[in-house]
């Protein structure tokens, strides 16, 4: 398959220079940049790296939280009777 990519001047500078630098053809140096950039965002995509951005955001800054849900759950079942 060919793809058709715009590169400015600059860019395409330094592309040509380290391909030539490694003895690569031009085509062969974006094919081998593809697949690793394709491999590297593979390993990322593991579920914490899905889900980092979160972990944390919302939280409550109770530190005991967990250890005090039923105390918790009593008193928000309480305050919905006493309405």
């Amino acid at each position: 398959m060919t793809i058709s990519i715009r590169l400015d001047p600059g860019l395409m500078t330094v592309l040509r220079r380290r391909s030539s630098a490694q003895d690569l053809p031009v085509s062969a140096f974006v094919r081998e940049a593809i697949s690793e950039k394709l491999a590297r965002e593979e390993q990322e995509a593991g579920p914490y790296a899905v889900g980092k951005s979160l972990f944390g955001r919302y939280s409550s800054g109770e530190t005991d939280r967990s250890e005090r849900r039923k105390q918790i759950i009593r008193e928000r079942v309480g305050e919905k009777r006493r309405h």
